[in-house]
């Protein structure tokens, strides 16, 4: 489905942090394809580095990478540089850990930090779908 049938969002800059190579790649490609600008950071560190780089319309951060916390940490840098920045997580803990947490409450939302936070692999129409509600 082109950029415009999907009904997406205007071209944006999207940060995206994975420590999977092969994850960063998929939805970097994704993104890409539908006309956006990514600025992609293998890890936190990179993740970390990016945001001191350029200002993205929009992140998209894995929960777990380095160390179980990164997505977190790397979450709450994101959001006291540019507050107004949405962060979408991306976590595999469901599936791996049968855990179930959302960013949907707002007290899960004032501890993660995140806006939303998806599950892996994460649908090619759930990231666009998703982008399109939180980026107008």
């Amino acid at each position: 489905m082109s950029h415009e049938a999907a009904g997406a969002t205007r071209p944006l800059t999207i940060l995206v942090v994975d420590d999977d190579i092969d994850l960063l790649e998929q939805v970097s490609a994704i993104l890409q394809a539908d006309g956006h600008t990514v600025v992609k950071a293998h890890g936190q560190e990179e993740g970390e580095e990016a945001l001191l780089s350029c200002i993205p319309d929009l992140a998209v951060v894995d929960l777990m990478m380095e160390h179980q916390d990164s997505g977190f940490v790397l979450c709450h840098r994101a959001k006291r540089l540019f507050p107004e920045v949405p962060v979408i997580l991306l976590t595999a803990v469901r599936s791996a850990t049968g855990l179930d947490f959302s960013a949907g409450s707002d007290e899960a939302a004032s501890w993660t930090r995140a806006d939303v936070i998806l599950d892996k692999p994460v649908r090619p129409e759930q990231l666009r779908g998703t982008i399109r509600r939180l980026v107008k």
